[in-house]
């Protein structure tokens, strides 16, 4: 019985090969008339090349031309082995300033963030550039902060917190 059926399925295998040797004549004489061609590639053209003549002049392909001459260098950077206050996890633009008051004679401010009331005075730090509270009048937060410039240094920036009024 599985000799018969063995026969059976060559006897099917070799009916199809015979149906496929016209295709495979039909895809070979189709082949003979398919030629390739590549165009050529276009014929590069040279430009001449000029020298920036201008010495005196500020050099417009320098990084340095667009940094701000004011700002001052720091150095190394901002003590990273500090511990971190809690009001420098926010950004200085989600910080407002609610309120001041003084106390034993030093001037503290009311900062809300998420809901909840922060007070800090000068000394403390706030913002995520490593903002440091220079000082606190009744209408803003003045402080310093340490940021990273495009071309790599570290530079102070003078910036505040003004008073948030209904």
């Amino acid at each position: 019985m599985k000799r018969l059926a063995m026969i059976l399925v060559c006897g099917v295998l070799a009916g199809c090969a015979e149906e496929g040797d016209d295709l495979r004549a039909w895809m070979a004489q189709e082949a003979r008339g398919m030629v390739g061609r590549i165009e050529p590639l276009p014929e590069i053209k040279s430009f001449p090349t000029v020298a920036y003549t201008q010495g005196e002049q500020i050099d417009p392909f320098r990084a340095k031309r667009i940094a701000p001459e004011s700002r001052v260098r720091v150095g190394q950077g901002p003590d990273m082995t500090r511990p971190r206050e809690p009001l420098e996890s926010y950004p200085l633009e989600s910080l407002k300033m609610v309120g001041t008051l003084m106390q034993e004679e030093r001037q503290h401010a009311l900062i809300s963030v998420d809901g909840r009331i922060h007070q800090v005075a000068a000394g403390n730090y706030m913002g995520q550039d490593h903002g440091m509270i220079t000082q606190v009048t009744e209408q803003a937060i003045l402080l310093t902060e340490i940021v990273e410039d495009i071309n790599g240094d570290w530079t102070e920036r003078d910036s505040r917190l003004l008073l948030q009024e209904r």
